[in-house]
C-alpha cells in the first residue's frame, strides 16, 4: 500500500498531478480543490494517498490531510459512491463541510457536488450518520507540507502557513468539542449535530466557545 507521496510537481492536469519522487513519476488523482492548493510545477509537495486496486487498473488518490483521506475511504463505502463521486463531494464541500452536512442530515449540501443526485446524497447522509464520528474527531489533523531543497530530499513535517490554516484550526476546535461532549456522556450523533450547528453559527469559535454553544443546543427545551 502506498500511503504517502512526497516529491516535486512535474505537471498538473484537470484531475491529477504528476509527482516526481527521486526520478519516479507518480500520477495522483485529486479533487479540483486540492489541485488548486498544492502548488505549481517545480515546487515540492506531499500528499497522503489511497491506492485503488482493480483487475485492470491501479490508481492513486491524493489528500492533504489524513482526515480527508479517511473521509474518502468512508464515502466510498456508501453504495453507489465511487472514487470519482467521493472526490466530487470532497472537492465541493471539503472535509469540514462533509462532516457538517452529515452531522446535520443536510443531504442538499452533498447533492451540490457535481454528478451527485438526490438519492445518492440521501444515502451518503443516512449510511454515514452513525459511522463518521471517528473521522469527525480527526478533523484537526494538520496538513502535510514540504520544504524544497537543492537535492531531491524532502524534509517534513511542517505545517503549511497558508489561508488553509484557519479551517484546519476551526476543524481542530470542532474535533475537541466533539470529544468533550462524548466524555460528558452525550451520544455521538447528537453531539456531532450540536457541534456542527454551533460551528455553523460561529465558524471562528474556539473550543470552549463551541462546547458552551453546543451544550445550550443540547439542553432540554421547555
Amino acid at each position: 500500500m502506498i500511503g504517502r507521496i512526497a516529491g516535486r510537481i512535474e505537471y498538473k492536469a484537470e484531475d491529477h498531478v504528476l509527482i516526481d519522487v527521486r526520478g519516479v513519476g507518480y500520477v495522483v488523482y485529486c479533487s479540483d480543490r486540492v489541485l488548486s492548493q498544492i502548488g505549481r510545477p517545480g515546487e515540492a509537495t506531499a500528499l497522503y494517498t489511497d491506492l485503488l486496486v482493480r483487475e485492470d487498473i491501479l490508481q492513486l488518490f491524493g489528500f492533504p490531510t489524513l482526515a480527508e483521506k479517511e473521509w474518502h475511504r468512508l464515502l466510498m463505502s456508501v453504495q453507489g459512491v465511487g472514487a470519482k463521486a467521493s472526490l466530487a463531494i470532497l472537492g465541493a464541500l471539503g472535509p469540514e463541510g462533509v462532516s457538517r452536512a452529515i452531522a446535520l442530515g443536510d443531504w442538499n449540501s452533498v447533492k451540490a457536488a457535481k454528478g451527485i443526485g438526490p438519492k445518492t446524497a440521501q444515502r451518503v447522509v443516512n449510511e454515514l450518520k452513525d459511522k463518521a464520528h471517528g473521522v469527525m474527531a480527526m478533523g484537526g489533523a494538520a496538513s502535510v507540507a514540504t520544504i524544497p531543497t537543492d537535492s531531491d530530499t524532502v524534509i517534513e513535517p511542517a505545517l503549511a502557513a497558508s489561508p488553509a490554516l484557519a479551517p484546519v484550526m476551526s476543524a481542530s476546535a470542532q474535533a475537541e468539542a466533539l470529544s468533550a461532549l462524548g466524555n460528558l456522556g452525550y451520544a455521538p450523533g447528537e453531539a456531532a449535530s450540536a457541534v456542527a450547528q454551533a460551528a455553523g453559527e460561529t465558524p471562528d469559535a474556539e473550543t470552549a466557545t463551541l462546547i458552551r454553544a453546543a451544550l445550550k443546543l443540547l439542553a432540554p427545551k421547555g
